[in-house]
């Protein structure tokens, strides 16, 4: 059954095959800044999967400017995605990059990484992403990927490490800015880690809250995720950059949508988990109406779901992935 899962999720994460375009500037899809504090700005990825059509860019990433250098969060998910961010920095300040911090490791926030590898950045990971590079997970949705995602990914496409992998919380500065980063994982990825700046109040996420959408959940431990967002919380936030969707300036209640989304996936599943009911019966008379609406749903729903019950079975038979 494992197997199975695995095979799922390399299947639905893979993203659709497109015809692959040409490289012009008319093809590209649109990058705008967004400014969410006096130095902070990210651009917002596309409520769309990866194509070639919107070269990957599904997922956000940000930036600050400090006095001395500029620290990106996140590098999207293509080499070409990464470049277009750099121009985008460059008409905000000449200033150079000097740091990326790697809010987890899945293809949308890292196929940019080695575009800023060759400008000398520095890149900031958890050590448990070393881990997903080594496997066969990782090697496999490269390869789909240079063919799903072609012209955007192709053989020169690399999975980066990190210059510095980190155990846990720490904190670095540039231009006297401090960036706090912080382990909450594991949660959607064993490595996640968000960052916050507190002259600015910004918290930077990643993929623990998707902003007007439903999560991607994955084999995630879900009950962390649910202890993790509660940890976000506690921050003092002007606004929160998700890993998807806008930036919320209103992160109790928005962050709240994907917390109870979280607890609705675990309390269903394990009710059905605790009475031996199957899947296929457990998720048909489980009432999703509270989310049918949300993005995502019919794409995303029933692999959590799925997941899910897995995860909790278990958990039931005290055992682990």
């Amino acid at each position: 059954m494992r197997h199975a899962a695995l095979r799922t999720f390399l299947t639905l994460s893979l993203t659709l095959a497109f015809t692959a375009p040409a490289r012009s500037a008319d093809a590209e899809p649109p990058m705008q800044t967004v400014r969410v504090a006096p130095n902070t700005h990210y651009v917002k990825g596309l409520s769309q999967l990866g194509s070639p059509k919107n070269q990957n860019f599904i997922s956000n990433a940000g930036f600050v400017v400090t006095p001395t250098g500029v620290v990106v969060v996140d590098a999207l998910g293509s080499p070409r995605l990464a470049e277009r961010l750099t121009a985008a920095i460059r008409r905000i300040t000449p200033l150079p990059i000097t740091h990326v911090v790697v809010t987890h490791y899945h293809a949308d926030h890292i196929y940019g990484l080695q575009h800023f590898k060759a400008m000398g950045a520095q890149i900031v990971a958890h050590r448990a992403a070393q881990a997903y590079i080594q496997s066969d997970t990782a090697r496999l949705r490269l390869e789909a990927s240079r063919s799903d995602l072609a012209p955007w990914i192709d053989d020169q496409t690399r999975i980066v490490d990190a210059d510095l992998w980190i155990d846990g919380p720490t904190s670095f500065k540039v231009g006297g800015v401090v960036f706090e980063v912080d382990h909450v994982g594991p949660s959607h990825t064993p490595e996640d880690l968000v960052v916050y700046v507190p002259t600015e109040r910004v918290l930077f996420a990643g993929d623990l809250f998707f902003n007007g959408r439903l999560p991607f959940v994955g084999m995630a431990d879900s009950s962390q995720w649910i202890r993790s967002l509660e940890r976000v919380l506690a921050f003092d936030t002007a606004a929160v950059v998700p890993g998807h969707g806008t930036a919320s300036t209103e992160p109790r209640k928005d962050i709240g949508m994907t917390r109870d989304y979280l607890k609705h996936l675990r309390a269903s599943m394990a009710r059905a988990v605790e009475d031996f009911v199957p899947f296929e019966e457990a998720y048909a008379t489980t009432d999703w109406s509270a989310f049918e609406s949300t993005p995502m749903f019919n794409f995303a729903n029933r692999m959590n779901a799925y997941n899910t019950y897995l995860l909790l079975e278990q958990e039931a038979l005290g055992t682990k992935r």
